[in-house]
């Protein structure tokens, strides 16, 4: 039997969209047994974002893997009263209502620790549950643009534009896992933990903020504002997307001092290797669309193959520009098991066979297996509550024909 780290750790989930659900994924990736809490009827609104055939989109399939959806109203007692009773017997609880939520509800962390005084509370907003800002509601979106990366994004003489995923919200939900294991990990070391060190405070905004480099730094000690570059990154040089032949586009990255000079010799130019203006960064940077426009001359005569065949023999940093298909079919993805095959309904008269990608970071070599994909709307529900909570066959009809 594969023993995963997190195994015997128990988390109820309270979390809907992306965030607080990404957190989950990553502790059930991991051994942990995660419980889902849905609305009755309709569940989390993520079964329906992106959903072109079947009653559960491909998005939630992927973010609640390996978790066990109930389904209970916390707006009612006897759906609070659960949930209480569940925190007794978990590790965890995450969530990521408007600050505040959980408190009116009569589920803040004073009762939820009175319930369970070992309990991890992952919580994750907007803004954080502190400052004069905590109550205002946001999704990933606005972070995005408020923890400084909207700005950065695009090209210099259009609208700043956002990356094609829920990026703020999946490294919320990085954090949100990397804390709760962080407390975790305290609780095995010290006896009686605080409350407040036992709450993870995961703001949205910050949560972009920390992965923005040096971007504050720079302006506070230079004055300088970085500003949209579109392909490039600011400050380094060659590094850009470039045509090629058969209608195609590559990565290349020559940044470095000694590879821009097997890159210029290449691409045969060697006079730029030569050239005393471009023997570091700083001055590449300055010369970046003469740069770019000789990389782009020698690509566009080149299939993708060809220029990457070309360009990896001589060591130098390239790749192409994959589409959802090329990841499918992609050997280093397939050897290390990062696309897995499950049959769902995708609204067909039989399931389909459909890749989810792997489990990240790597243990032993390959990505472990996915032990199940997002579960159908509270499928679980009479299993948890009659195996953790012994509710009887009746208790749990009475509650469902309450809803």
């Amino acid at each position: 039997m594969e023993i995963r780290p997190l195994d015997g750790v128990r988390v109820l989930e309270l979390g809907n969209y992306v965030a607080a659900p990404t957190a989950g994924r990553i502790l059930g990736d991991f051994g942990a047994e995660v419980i889902k809490v849905e609305r009755p009827k309709t569940g989390d609104e993520l079964r329906n974002w992106r959903l072109y055939g079947g009653d559960t989109s491909m998005l939630y399939r992927t973010v609640n893997r390996n978790k066990k959806s109930i389904t209970l109203d916390l707006r009612t007692e006897a759906g609070r009263r659960i949930v209480l009773e569940l925190i007794e017997r978990c590790d965890v609880l995450l969530e990521n209502f408007r600050p505040g939520m959980l408190e009116k509800w009569g589920l803040g962390p004073e009762v939820l620790s009175a319930a369970n005084p070992k309990l991890v509370i992952t919580r994750i907003s907007a803004y954080g549950q502190t400052g004069p800002l905590a109550q205002r509601p946001g999704f990933a979106a606005v972070a995005e643009a408020v923890g400084g990366l909207r700005e950065l994004v695009g090209d210099p003489d259009r609208p700043p534009v956002r990356v094609g995923v829920s990026i703020g919200d999946s490294i919320a939900g990085i954090y949100a896992a990397f804390g709760t294991v962080m407390a975790l990990f305290q609780r095995e070391r010290v006896e009686r933990v605080p409350l407040e060190q036992r709450i993870i405070d995961v703001a949205l905004n910050e949560s972009i903020l920390s992965v923005m480099e040096s971007l504050v730094p720079d302006y506070l000690a230079y004055g300088i504002t970085r500003e949209r570059v579109g392909g490039r990154m600011e400050g380094i040089a060659p590094s850009n997307a470039y045509p090629c032949a058969d209608g195609t586009s590559i990565i290349i990255g020559g940044n470095g001092d000694a590879i821009f000079q097997r890159y210029m010799r290449v691409i045969d130019r060697p006079d730029l290797a030569a050239d005393p203006e471009l023997q570091d960064n700083a001055g590449r940077w300055q010369h970046r669309e003469r740069l770019d426009a000789a990389i782009a001359e020698w690509t566009r005569r080149h299939t993708r193959d060809e220029a990457l065949k070309v360009l990896e023999e001589a060591a130098i940093p390239c790749g192409p520009i994959y589409t959802a298909a090329d990841l499918v079919a992609d050997e280093q993805l397939k050897a290390r098991n990062m696309i897995q095959p499950f049959r769902v309904d995708v609204g067909e008269p039989e399931p389909k066979e459909v890749g989810f990608t792997g489990i990240v970071p790597v243990i032993g070599g390959a990505s472990l297996p996915i032990r199940s994909v997002g579960p159908d709307l509270g499928e679980h529900t009479r299993e948890v509550l009659s195996g953790l909570l012994g509710m009887s066959d009746d208790e749990i009809e009475a509650l469902e024909a309450d809803r």
